[in-house]
């Protein structure tokens, strides 16, 4: 049987159950899905760094396609599923494998440069087919937007690529806070561990390497020479292709608190950038520290959030010192009644001091655990089982939450942006507007 014909007697087989169950065809997200004992056909957008894992768990399933713009990552992934998937096709351009291998495909794993999220993920929900993809979610606010409106629209599968929300880790987190642990909180402090960005202005051009395929490299962004400091990791520095070190790591390490503190109820707020080294026309601004001022939320009291790029201020370290902890990358929340903290991605979640966490009751559980971890979950949503954890309708929200601090970052120290959730726009500031939507290649549009 063709895989035509069986996606089609497939299709026919579980729409008749469905009917019998009186389940209206209005619900494609589940009459869409594999049967259970099903291989997933998947395509893998981005088969370098964060997706070099990603041809073996495709090929765990039916790996239809692999798309990379560099010769040799395209070849060590070819190389590295050879024995389990011969058949898969090799694509240096997604919009062409998606021309080609849409009816194959049931899911894509996308882990590319910033600026390509969008434009990849939109093309698989509208095609009907699930979605993996890597933080942060999307390059501006307006895909983020988009993302969440299509995925909600086609009804597909969605995950983004934060691994700390799918642990128990964040989930205690919520659980601790919400039973009054630490009593309300009234301000966080989180450090992203890293700095991206510089003074530079943009290199003098070069030959474009043998096997980079540049043009679709650049793919939404404007047509610029090949030069230093890009690919295949450097990108994450220039404003045109990343988000600087708060896109890069906040989808991690403010997880906790969007989460958490229910900041996904206010519909207004405020962000601003109270310091920075500069940047340059191109390179992000270094040393950001971000503020965002929440109203109430519910029984939440107004919370003050802070973001540092790559080093916590005296404050925090005078913290450190008064209950002989270290605090690496992650997140301390501030409570009426005493401190709480957690690593990067949430891991050990813990009140201060120690003989403060032990003498604290452990909450009453609220949050179901994942039942598979990030990848698993999102493969069982495809077979239409529950949504992922950090499908589109959490991780939309939550990218336009981090990306309004890349905003402030990039209109510059002492702004203090009114930012209006519903409306998707600065109300007070409108320099900064022409930031949420980027201005897309011919071709490449989202």
């Amino acid at each position: 049987m063709t895989r035509s014909a069986s996606l089609n007697r497939r299709r026919f087989l579980q729409q008749s159950a469905a009917l019998a169950a009186g389940i209206p065809l209005s619900a494609p997200a589940v009459l869409s899905a594999p049967a259970a004992g099903e291989k997933l056909g998947i395509a893998v957008i981005g088969c370098g760094g964060r997706g070099s894992g990603n041809p073996g768990i495709a090929a765990g399933e039916r790996l239809v396609a692999l798309v990379d713009v560099d010769d040799k990552k395209l070849g060590e992934a070819v190389t590295k599923v050879a024995d389990k998937a011969p058949q898969a096709k090799t694509y240096h351009d997604y919009r062409k494998m998606f021309d080609e291998c849409h009816k194959e495909i049931d899911a894509v794993l996308i882990a590319t440069p910033d600026h390509h999220h969008a434009p990849a993920a939109i093309r698989a929900i509208q095609l009907g087919k699930s979605v993996f993809c890597e933080k942060p979610l999307t390059w501006c606010l307006y895909e983020a937007r988009k993302l969440t409106e299509e995925a909600r629209k086609h009804k597909v599968a969605t995950q983004m690529g934060n691994q700390g929300h799918s642990g128990a880790g964040y989930r205690l987190l919520c659980e601790y806070i919400w039973a009054g642990a630490i009593g309300p909180v009234t301000e966080t402090h989180s450090l992203m561990t890293r700095n991206f960005g510089g003074k530079n202005d943009r290199p003098a051009g070069k030959p474009i390497p043998g096997g980079l395929h540049w043009d679709e490299w650049l793919g939404p962004a404007s047509m610029r020479d090949y030069h230093d400091g890009l690919h295949p990791f450097g990108w994450r520095s220039w404003s045109e292709f990343g988000t600087g070190t708060l896109g890069d790591m906040g989808c991690h390490i403010l997880d906790g608190t969007f989460w958490a503190l229910k900041l996904g109820e206010a519909k207004q707020y405020t962000i601003e950038c109270v310091a920075q080294t500069a940047g340059s026309k191109e390179m992000f601004p270094q040393n950001n520290h971000i503020r965002w001022q929440f109203p109430a939320r519910g029984d939440m009291p107004a919370v003050t959030v802070n973001s540092y790029d790559n080093a916590w201020p005296q404050a925090v370290k005078d913290i450190e010192a008064k209950f002989g902890e270290k605090l690496a990358g992650g997140t301390l929340y501030v409570g009426e009644k005493g401190y709480l903290a957690t690593g990067t991605y949430g891991d050990n979640p813990r009140i201060l001091p120690k003989e403060k966490h032990d003498a604290t009751p452990k909450p009453e559980q609220k949050i179901a655990r994942s039942k598979h971890g990030m990848m698993g979950d999102f493969l069982a949503a495809c077979r239409g089982g529950e949504p992922a954890s950090s499908s589109f309708d959490y991780a939309g929200p939550f990218t336009e939450f981090v990306l309004t601090g890349v905003l402030a970052s990039r209109a510059g120290a002492g702004k203090k942006l009114d930012w209006d959730v519903t409306k998707l726009q600065c109300t007070n500031v409108a320099d900064v507007n022409q930031w949420i939507k980027r201005d897309y290649r011919k071709g490449w549009e989202v």
